[in-house]
């Protein structure tokens, strides 16, 4: 039987090991006086300031299968405890009772070796991932990367890390990505979801695991799920309140896809100043789109109802496009058939994205601030992750951020 008691001496870094052998056990001497002479001997090596022996071979330090440098790899450099060293780089309390130069050395040799710590671990100990899964629809959508940023600015401070992941319009791997997510354990949510999808028992599984969800472009409020959107009617009522205001009267407008949730009430908004106006619309001049099946599909469909607006016979002064990508493709129809924008035609979009504003003619347009749209989603799901309480559910919230019209080349009044 043995009885082991281990001493730290500061100045020595010297662990004595007092002992107390019985019956067959005496042969373990050897081994702990080898022990003994070894460690002292290190110990006065780095008294002396003597590299500590294989921590300078050509820096070839063992490592885990990982790759990564770990503490012990560390300890083993310098020659002392992985204890000792985990105390000096957590900067813990108990730092203060090993030696300055000790101290020293273990930073200067985690910097040499480009040791960093491991976030993983530590969110074992803590029960903590210091994730929040993004999920957006559709990354090559260019209405979803100011989200994303603004999502980024808002969690960096918190030391959370976004884990993003792209839906590529796709339902089925939508809600494989949403599994995922709770299998990792995020501590929250984010979706940008621009299209209708069925409200899926996985979404009910975040919920019922106390994961906070906040959605971006939708409301699903009703759902008891904090949401952050643009206010879509307004948006359209700004947009024909424009060419209005232009002395636009024979205007032709694209809707959006009839499973999009912001179509009908920019639709109902253009309508209700429209009607204010005294303008009756035209239905030979009002055309939606598809589904989306990409991106490109709001560019494609702006090429087609252009000719087909052209083709109609029925005369029009401006175009009002869902979206500036779609107003994009209205653009590129117009100047095929020979007319110029806006000198011959007006066109408006809606978002306020990058193509839009490098755009020649660049276009006037309607701006969703999309960026602070996701920096609130950042700041909701971080303060529920904050609840006092576990598992308490805070009610949904909504914000309905305010439109703006950016006036650019695409417009002018009607000749």
């Amino acid at each position: 039987m043995l009885t082991f008691k281990r001493l730290n001496i500061r100045n020595a870094n010297v662990g004595f090991i007092f002992f107390r052998v019985k019956g067959k056990n005496r042969p373990v001497l050897a081994f702990l006086r080898t022990v003994l002479l070894w460690h002292g001997a290190r110990a006065q090596e780095s008294e002396r300031g003597v590299p500590c022996s294989g921590a300078w071979e050509e820096q070839q330090v063992a490592q885990r299968k990982s790759g990564h440098v770990t503490l012990l790899d560390i300890a083993r450099a310098c020659g002392y405890s992985v204890s000792t060293v985990s105390i000096v780089l957590a900067d813990a309390p108990l730092a203060q009772n090993v030696a300055a130069s000790t101290r020293e050395q273990i930073r200067a040799m985690a910097v040499q070796l480009g040791y960093h710590p491991d976030a993983f671990a530590r969110s074992l100990r803590r029960r903590r991932s210091q994730t929040i899964g993004v999920l957006a629809y559709d990354l090559s959508d260019p209405f979803c990367l100011p989200i994303v940023r603004g999502i980024q600015v808002g969690l960096q401070p918190a030391g959370y890390m976004p884990l993003l992941m792209d839906a590529q319009t796709q339902r089925k791997l939508f809600d494989n990505y949403l599994q995922m997510i709770l299998e990792r354990r995020a501590e929250g949510v984010i979706v940008i979801a621009s299209w209708v999808f069925e409200e899926a028992n996985l979404l009910a599984d975040i919920e019922k695991n106390h994961v906070p969800i906040v959605i971006v472009g939708r409301d699903l409020t009703g759902r008891r799920i904090s949401s952050v959107l643009v206010d879509n009617e307004a948006g359209g009522a700004l947009a024909m309140r424009h060419l209005v205001e232009l002395g636009h009267r024979k205007i032709a407008v694209i809707r959006g896809p009839e499973d999009m949730f912001d179509s009908e009430p920019r639709w109902a908004g253009m309508q209700r100043v429209a009607a204010e106006a005294g303008i009756a619309l035209d239905p030979r001049l009002v055309f939606q789109l598809a589904s989306m099946v990409d991106p490109t599909s709001g560019f494609e469909g702006g090429v087609k109802f252009s000719r087909q607006m052209l083709a109609s016979g029925s005369p029009f002064t401006a175009v009002l496009a869902f979206d500036d990508l779609t107003a994009l493709g209205v653009m590129r129809g117009l100047a095929g058939a020979g007319l110029r924008v806006p000198e011959d035609c007006s066109v408006l979009g809606f978002d306020d994205v990058l193509p839009a504003e490098v755009a020649t003619p660049a276009v006037t347009t309607i701006r969703q601030p999309l960026r602070e749209m996701g920096l609130r989603a950042a700041e909701w799901t971080l303060e529920a992750i904050e609840e006092p309480e576990p598992g308490h559910t805070r009610a949904a919230r909504l914000e309905m951020t305010p439109p703006e019209l950016v006036v650019r080349m695409s417009t002018a009044p009607a000749s």
